[in-house]
């Protein structure tokens, strides 16, 4: 049996869709996109969406609708991927990192607050593999300090916290439609606002500073004639392509949600007596978008002493796993060890424990809608059989 970590799955519907895009002629961004960004609104209940090329190109519009800019600093939690800090960087601005509360793999609140100085502009909440962060410690620190909040909710379709949709506390909310996450487009990106103004500029910045869009002037009166270009923008332009995809599976949008749940459900209850995993750790004021299933690899307590050697298991397993056919990654990796930002910033490795024991540690299992029955017991059984 060979089980890859995730895999994509398009209908023939799927496929018609697409042709009938390419007959209409119209490919960059049309009709399509403003469907994809209508259904968007209203599933998540954001007032406004605005589709982009990737979550990567989200927040660096984002960072730049709020005002961010050089010798700023923005507050981003050291854990993540690592397009969550580059953005930043995109922006000249400084990213001040902060440790991650490790039972959830999210930013640590309780942390943030101490990082906050004169220059800081804004906070980065991640909302890890498809489970919110404490929206309400973070929205209460940045209010009394008056910050922007851009949360990156790359992983957190379907990710409620207190019956409200990820996306919807901060500023800015930014999507990604990568083919692991649970709505894909091949690559591309939705930054979701609730300030019309913002809305605004955020369309003219995707499409080079334009005034209005194709879309726009070629349904308006004069379509023979140019926009005016009145902000220094970009090409973070969606195709119709990418989204007629989005379009056909928001149709379907609750079954993929309640299919991955399903699954992380199986995993939850097959391996909740495991000595080796933990599974993931969340109360009710949240409700889990499983963009992917993360556990911690804790055959023992792991700390300073303890994770270099907990890190040798859990890549013992991981090989284990492979030799049977199951596909697993880590989580996602500790962005302050990569070599760019501890050479930059001179940054120790332990600096972020958490972090740093989530980056070695944890492990990602197979996880997609069309993934059997058959399968996910496949995966339990083979854990709950391995011997250290």
């Amino acid at each position: 049996m060979k089980i890859p970590i995730t895999k994509t799955s398009f209908l023939d519907t799927d496929f018609d869709a697409v042709k009938k895009v390419l007959e209409s002629g119209w490919v960059v961004q049309g009709p399509k996109v403003k469907e994809f960004e209508d259904m968007w609104c209203s599933f998540t209940g954001s007032r406004y969406s605005v589709a982009v090329t990737s979550c990567t190109t989200a927040l660096h519009l984002s960072l730049i609708a709020a005002g961010v800019k050089q010798g700023d600093e923005v507050i981003v939690p050291s854990f993540t991927w690592i397009a969550t800090v580059n953005a930043v960087e995109y922006c000249g601005a400084k990213p001040v990192f902060c440790d991650i509360d490790l039972k959830t793999f999210n930013i640590d609140a309780t942390k943030a607050g101490n990082l906050i100085t004169e220059k800081t502009k804004a906070i980065i909440p991640v909302h890890l593999f498809g489970l919110s962060a404490d929206m309400d410690l973070i929205s209460e620190i940045s209010s009394s300090k008056k910050l922007k909040i851009i949360e990156d909710a790359a992983c957190g379709f379907g990710a409620f916290y207190k019956g409200k949709h990820a996306g919807n506390f901060g500023d800015f909310g930014c999507f990604s439609f990568h083919p692991r996450k649970a709505i894909t487009t091949g690559e591309g990106g939705m930054i979701t606002i609730n300030n019309e103004e913002a809305d605004i500029y955020l369309r003219s910045l995707r499409d080079h500073g334009a005034s209005i869009s194709d879309l726009q002037r070629h349904s308006g009166v004069q379509p023979y004639l140019l926009p005016d270009f009145s902000n220094l923008g970009y090409n973070y332009r969606m195709t119709d392509i990418q989204a007629v995809l989005g379009v056909m599976q928001m149709k379907r949008a609750n079954e993929i949600l309640n299919k991955r749940t399903e699954i992380a459900r199986r995993y939850n209850e097959g391996l909740k007596n495991s000595s080796l995993i933990r599974v993931p750790v969340y109360d009710n004021k949240y409700k889990h978008g499983y963009q992917s299933y993360v556990c911690m690899f804790m055959p023992e307590d792991i700390d300073i002493k303890s994770y270099r050697r907990v890190n040798e298991l859990r890549n013992e397993l991981m090989k284990y796993l492979l030799n049977k056919g199951i596909s697993t990654r880590p989580g996602t990796h500790a962005v302050h060890t990569q070599k760019y930002y501890s050479n930059k910033y001179n940054i120790k490795q332990e600096g972020y424990p958490n972090s740093l024991f989530a980056d070695r540690c944890s492990v990602s299992l197979p996880l997609y809608p069309s993934m059997t029955n058959e399968e996910t017991d496949y995966v339990i059984n083979t854990i709950n059989n391995y011997k250290l």
